[in-house]
């Protein structure tokens, strides 16, 4: 069978090669008429087109890579749909990569995107220094960080204010009552610090005392086990906490059953807070009020920055955007009405 070329498509429709080519890309040059004409005819004759010749031609892959600490909880499944969302509609293609929070596994997937020549990259990273970042930046290649900056880089960055965050949830545990919070955090993540920070803030503002307890990183296998046991040694203690405020939604839920199987009831005992608003955190035995980050809108934002990276003609100052966290209240923190 003879290959279908776009210039087969064009002669067909009695169109030029160049609307073939604007119609593959979603360009906004061509009616919606004409694009869903020519996008027919391609599936009518099986035509697949050559990715590879059209880099050469354009010196663009329309390959987008992104590397993400993982899938199995929602928060960064979200951020891909939101690039789809976007990313689809211009006619790229999406790489999605995991690092495992893994430093040296990210340097690999990184490296691997790279050698498929993407025309950009969107990074979660994993680390705190420069090592991912001076790699992307050595081959020239746009790149936009997502939920978690590197100290002393100035990138292009989408995500919340994790301060906000932190006030945020601290005040709302304040205000139904509870003057013992604790801060189940994870290590050295950026988001985690920023949180930690306006939970401290925020409780000198009361002139409350702190308690926080460093839980592990957020990829550990054992990480659910791990928030278990240290909610179990904060309950051991004389005065021990009557509101905690997790750094995510997963250490949220096992530290709630660490207080549920120690016979103490949520939230009238110990009230929760917890952050990034888990599919059916509100189907739980006891419905989890939490920190909503706009996760879909985080990804929809940095494909438009990567995106104008891409189409810039020059190097453009790094844009910081932080999109606005917004609370759920739930009856996890229901001591009283708020």
């Amino acid at each position: 069978m003879a290959v279908v070329r776009m210039k087969d498509i064009a002669r067909e429709l009695g169109v030029s090669v160049v609307t073939v080519s604007k119609a593959l890309r979603n360009h906004e040059d061509i009616s919606l008429e004409t694009r869903g004409k020519v996008l027919q005819l391609m599936r009518d004759m099986n035509y697949r087109p050559n990715l590879a010749a059209r880099a050469l031609v354009t010196g663009r892959s329309l390959i987008v890579g992104c590397v993400v600490p993982g899938l199995m909880h929602s928060f960064f499944g979200e951020i891909a749909k939101g690039l789809t969302n976007v990313f689809r509609k211009k006619g790229y293609g999406l790489v999605l990569a995991t690092s495992e929070e893994e430093p040296e596994l990210e340097q690999q997937e990184i490296e691997q995107l790279l050698a498929r020549h993407v025309d950009a990259l969107i990074v979660a990273t994993t680390q705190n220094d420069r090592v991912s970042i001076d790699r992307i930046e050595e081959q020239g290649v746009p790149y936009v960080l997502i939920d978690r900056k590197v100290a002393g880089v100035k990138a292009n960055f989408v995500g919340v204010d994790d301060e906000t965050v932190g006030h945020m949830a601290t005040e709302h545990l304040i205000q139904v009552g509870c003057r013992r919070i604790a801060y189940l955090l994870a290590n050295q993540l950026s988001p985690s610090q920023g949180r930690l920070e306006g939970y401290k803030q925020t409780l000198a503002k009361y002139n409350l005392p702190s308690c926080s307890r460093v839980v592990g990183d957020t990829g550990d296998a054992v990480v659910d086990v791990a928030a278990y046991a240290t909610m179990k040694e904060l309950l051991a203690q004389p005065n021990r906490p009557d509101g905690v405020f997790a750094f995510n939604d997963q250490f949220a839920v096992s530290a709630m059953k660490a207080v549920l199987d120690s016979g103490l009831r949520i939230p009238e005992d110990v009230a929760f807070v917890g952050c990034g608003n888990i599919q059916h955190a509100d189907f739980l035995r006891v419905p989890l009020t939490t920190v909503d980050q706009n996760s879909v809108a985080i990804g929809e934002m940095a494909a438009k920055v990567a995106l104008g990276l891409i189409d810039a003609q020059e190097a453009e100052e790094a844009k910081n955007v932080l999109l606005e966290p917004r609370l759920l209240v739930r009856q996890s923190s229901m001591r009283r009405p708020v």
